[in-house]
């Protein structure tokens, strides 16, 4: 039969199922066949031949028959499951049964009165035998997702199948040992089969399907109640799956071998086509979600390796993993260097996603990163990125996950010792040119994120600075570029409108004024180049040292911003010439879908404090339940305030307000004042509350610095005339201020601790990233999806 006339058939017995209104008796067979037995559609096909009101319809006007249509359905892949998929007609019943569930699935969950029908038992669908009473015990839910896992590992349907004899001893799908058909090489699997176009394209749609089937946290409201676990999810990893692992398994070690250049031969996409790349995406979608769940309350083999010692505990697969995921991760770099050489890979978001969940779940893994030094692999594409997107609205949600890699990793001292290596890559970046090591890259492009990023980041700023303090101690020489950088920022933090504005923002100058210390006292015999920065801004120093704190002088500060409009003007910062090949960062394209967001975590809250000893080691520093955090952290959320860029446009601060001023009762009156609400009503900053953190500035190692120094500094310009840095440089390379400087503080890293909100964060961020990707078809598009907002940009 023609695919025209099986279009029409399978339209025909849509139309039909719409006008029954009387329920269809499962057992008839001859309508039910309609749908999937004699038709071959595409999944395209069948999204454009069941429209949406249609399948609304059935489920609201006829409910009965949309129920047996999901059953049938079901029933057909564990037939096709139970048989093993010998002839061509039983795999095409069983992609076409795939498609339609695929299709129909999101209509379920959108409906919560239909949300549990998956997980009722079929009443009376025993499969003809009266024995057969026990299986009738099993949910649909549980039917369908053993069903998938046992067709994801089906001979000669997705993998190879191992026989030599074409006799009709095929293999029995249950007795056979899925670890040994394990997908693709590489973590604990040596033999990497050879591939195979249709395997790729069956072992695609089934994946959909899963992927489809996990997406009922999209229809549930965000909450960060951990007891909001997903089932499928859930009974998928658990160990009722015996094909749990090695599915694991072999979407990890495709993702991690997937090599877009196409076998390492530049241009080789433009002559073959990639039919593994719309594989890869799924599987990487696949795994991130089914990493995002509880696990403390699970024991499963895909969360950690380490509890099965055989998945992810050895060196070789961790080196496999680091790798595979660096390259994928740089392939948009090369590709604006070489244009076209490669084919641009799209899952970058995913890629990270997963980055961050392996580190997260597996201690192991994350020290191996942060052993050797292609954890700059990892940093550079990074870096890449949250400067390419900084202008975008429509990529908070990757500016945000690429800053919480980098915080996880700075808590760690191998991380800041590994930045000091020299920088020599040159990937095309607009950022100013310099020659310096990776932590000069790290601070250039955070200090480009703060002065030209868009302003949705403002509450990123607290995370960026917990980083570059992180790394600071170890830190053995800043280039003249990065040490102007920093200063720059320090200028741009203290202005008293900028300080007095919102309850928070002098934590912002605590910070770098924190990174100066750990430097001047840990790194000084390096960092000639910071220190004669500091001497040139040292005004900057003694206006902090003397910030004035009564009311009128508030006041004055607070309206000083009307005159000057932009604190950090693009002139001053000394940039010159950025890298060859790089572009501005653009905002998004006018109509860009984005979604939504939850709010993150203070920075209080995202991290814990941990004191680095003499040996190296760390203990966490208990804050003392009687007093607040230090330097009298707010409770507040981190995101409050107008931001200081003096973009803000109304509609923002509004939403602004709204999260974090929930007992604010006006919030349009909040938005004119420049400062935030507390409980109490309206914030503004009173004489006491400059002097509670005046007080506790961290100055006195510079003050003493510029003491010493100053004079003598001067004293070589009168004596040599000089106006020349570069003698002023050697100088300060051979002074020493042993002795001369107040006893070291001990240094002070606040690592991140995983919670609730960012749990939720990531699951919000995640759904919403497979969401925009997953257009064609458009799995979820235009259904009522709970967990995130759409909106065009």
């Amino acid at each position: 039969m023609g695919s025209a006339d099986s279009k029409l058939n399978f339209r025909k017995a849509v139309i039909q199922l719409t006008t029954k209104t009387q329920p269809v008796e499962a057992t008839d067979d001859a309508f039910w066949d309609q749908f999937w037995a004699d038709t071959a559609t595409s999944v395209q096909d069948v999204f454009a031949l069941v429209p949406a009101a249609e399948i609304r319809a059935v489920r609201e006007e006829s409910p009965s028959n949309l129920a047996t249509l999901c059953y049938k359905a079901v029933e057909k892949l564990v037939q096709g499951a139970e048989s093993g998929c010998h002839t061509e007609k039983e795999r095409q019943i069983v992609l076409n049964c795939c498609r339609l569930l695929t299709r129909i699935l999101p209509y379920i969950f959108e409906d919560p009165d239909w949300r549990g029908f998956f997980w009722s038992t079929v009443p009376g669908a025993g499969r003809g035998g009266g024995d057969e009473e026990d299986e009738n015990a099993r949910p649909l839910a549980e039917s369908l997702l053993l069903a998938v896992a046992d067709l994801l590992f089906c001979p000669d349907f997705t993998v190879q199948s191992h026989r030599r004899s074409t006799v009709d001893t095929a293999e029995d799908i249950h007795s056979i040992d899925s670890c040994e058909y394990i997908w693709e090489a590489g973590v604990g699997f040596a033999h990497s089969p050879q591939p195979n176009y249709i395997h790729d394209l069956n072992r695609t749609e089934l994946l959909k399907l899963l992927l489809t089937c996990f997406s009922e946290a999209m229809y549930l409201p965000p909450s960060s109640e951990s007891s909001n676990a997903n089932p499928w999810v859930q009974f998928f990893c658990s160990a009722e799956n015996r094909h749990a692992l090695p599915l694991f398994t072999s979407l990890l070690n495709v993702v991690c071998a997937y090599d877009p250049v196409g076998y390492g031969i530049p241009y080789n996409h433009l002559l073959f086509s990639d039919y593994r790349e719309p594989l890869v995406e799924e599987a990487a979608q696949v795994l991130i979600v089914t990493l995002d769940y509880d696990s403390s309350t699970s024991s499963s083999p895909t969360v950690d390796g380490t509890t099965t010692g055989t998945a992810m505990d050895d060196v070789d697969d961790f080196q496999f993993i680091l790798k595979g995921v660096a390259r994928l991760l740089s392939n948009p770099l090369v590709q604006t260097y070489l244009p076209n050489s490669a084919k641009k890979i799209q899952f970058h978001q995913e890629l990270l996603v997963l980055f961050w969940k392996l580190c997260d779940f597996n201690k192991k893994f994350l020290f191996f990163v942060l052993k050797s030094s292609d954890v700059l692999d990892i940093l550079v594409p990074i870096l890449y990125f949250l400067n390419d997107a900084r202008a975008d609205q429509s990529r908070v949600g990757l500016m945000h996950i690429g800053v919480f890699i980098l915080l996880l990793l700075s808590g760690e001292r191998n991380f800041g010792v590994r930045l000091n290596k020299p920088y020599s890559v040159r990937v095309p970046m607009d950022i100013p040119v310099f020659t310096g090591t990776h932590a000069d890259l790290l601070i250039i492009v955070f200090h480009k994120i703060i002065t030209s990023g868009h302003q949705r980041l403002q509450p990123l700023f607290d995370c960026l600075l917990t980083i570059v303090v992180n790394v600071s101690p170890y830190l053995k020489s800043l280039s003249m570029v990065a040490a102007n950088k920093l200063l720059h920022l320090l200028e741009a933090f203290s202005t008293t409108w900028f300080l007095f504005s919102a309850v928070q923002n002098h934590h912002l100058v605590f910070f770098l004024l924190e990174v100066f210390n750990n430097i001047i006292q840990y790194q000084f015999d390096g960092n000639s180049n910071l220190v004669y920065a500091v001497i040139r801004k040292r005004n900057v120093f003694h206006q902090l040292a003397n910030l004035p704190t009564d009311s009128q002088s508030i006041q004055k500060g607070l309206q000083r911003k009307k005159k000057t409009p932009e604190p950090i003007s693009r002139t001053n910062s000394q940039d010159g010439v950025s890298m060859e090949g790089s572009r501005p960062a653009a905002p998004a394209e006018p109509g860009t879908l984005k979604t939504s967001l939850v709010a993150t975590p203070g920075i209080d809250k995202l991290t814990e404090k941990s004191q680095v000893s003499e040996d190296g080691t760390m203990r966490s520093l208990e804050p003392e339940p009687s007093q607040l955090p230090p330097e009298g952290t707010p409770p507040s959320a981190v995101s409050d305030g107008e931001p200081w860029s003096g973009k803000l446009d109304e509609d923002t601060a509004l939403k602004q307000n709204r999260l974090n001023d929930k007992e604010a009762s006006h919030p349009r009156r909040d938005r004119r004042r420049l400062s935030s609400a507390s409980s109490s009503g309206q914030w503004a900053p009173t004489p006491d509350w400059v002097m509670s953190w005046k007080s506790k500035l961290p100055l006195q190692t510079i003050m003493r610095l510029l003491q010493v120094l100053v004079p003598q500094v001067e004293k070589i310009c009168i004596d040599k005339g000089l106006t020349d840095e570069s003698e002023i440089l050697k100088f300060l390379q051979h002074g020493t201020l042993v002795g001369l400087l107040p006893v070291p503080h001990p240094i002070l890293i606040r690592k991140y601790q995983a919670n609730s909100g960012t749990a939720m964060w990531f699951r919000t961020y995640m759904w919403g990233v497979i969401y925009l990707r997953n257009v064609d078809p458009p799995i979820w598009y235009d259904t009522d999806v709970k967990l995130f907002e759409i909106q065009r940009v």
